[in-house]
């Protein structure tokens, strides 16, 4: 892995002539994402984010923690007990110059021996299912990181609305996968990253995934496409 996220992270926080990132997936092309997007603080945060925030409690894991924005508010200003986990390298070299107690660099399925109140899975937490075929894989790990009344808050958006339409209404889905299965492509300063696999989830799809692996469910926020689930132990 290049880590070329990491990298944009690393260059923007020591001011290295950090560049745009550049993202796209199999069905949209390329997109620009701002680096300082990444160090926002709460006030620039989405509803969704904010919500998940603030409902976050107890000793808190944030998983595809980036630059650790989410981690520090929850840190500094909730005063929650945080650990940081991103498979990015540098990303986590960040968190902790930025002043994060708790940071590791490790594959969310890789990581063990601690048990949580609230696990935060946000920027569309269902990508690092990565595909339908492995979402029970991830279910069940984060089922065996959470206490008996822990709490996983996930978001995600159904991007069904991307695809063409007919004059009936009737959507045009290539056959083959689940529509949210996408290839996802970085692009910093000229070099690119292998795709990596990277899932979209309508609720529905979510709440059977999730029930078929031993939680509970429930939307707490609906924001257009984008929604912001918690799970709980049955």
């Amino acid at each position: 892995m290049k880590d070329l996220m990491g990298k944009a992270i690393w260059d923007y926080y020591h001011n290295e002539n950090p560049e745009d990132l550049q993202t796209e997936t199999s069905i949209s092309e390329l997109d620009e994402l701002p680096v300082d997007y990444l160090f926002r603080d709460f006030e620039e945060m989405n509803q969704i984010e904010q919500k998940a925030l603030q409902l976050s409690q107890g000793k808190t894991l944030d998983i595809g923690a980036g630059a650790g924005s989410h981690s520090l508010y929850l840190q500094n200003e909730r005063n929650l007990d945080v650990t940081a986990l991103d498979i990015s390298p540098k990303s986590i070299e960040i968190c902790k110059l930025r002043g994060i107690k708790k940071a590791v660099s490790k594959n969310m399925l890789d990581f063990s021996g601690e048990i949580f109140d609230t696990i935060l899975l946000l920027m569309n937490g269902t990508g690092i299912f990565e595909s339908l075929s492995k979402i029970d894989i991830y279910l069940k790990k984060l089922h065996s990181l959470i206490n008996e009344n822990g709490q996983i808050l996930i978001d995600s958006t159904d991007i069904l609305y991307m695809f063409d339409r007919d004059e009936d209404g009737g959507v045009y889905i290539p056959a083959g996968g689940y529509y949210g299965e996408l290839d996802y492509v970085v692009h910093y300063k000229g070099d690119s990253e292998d795709p990596i696999k990277w899932l979209y989830l309508d609720f529905n799809t979510l709440k059977n995934a999730a029930e078929n692996n031993g939680f509970i469910i429930e939307k707490v926020m609906q924001d257009e496409d984008s929604y912001l689930a918690r799970l709980m132990r049955k």
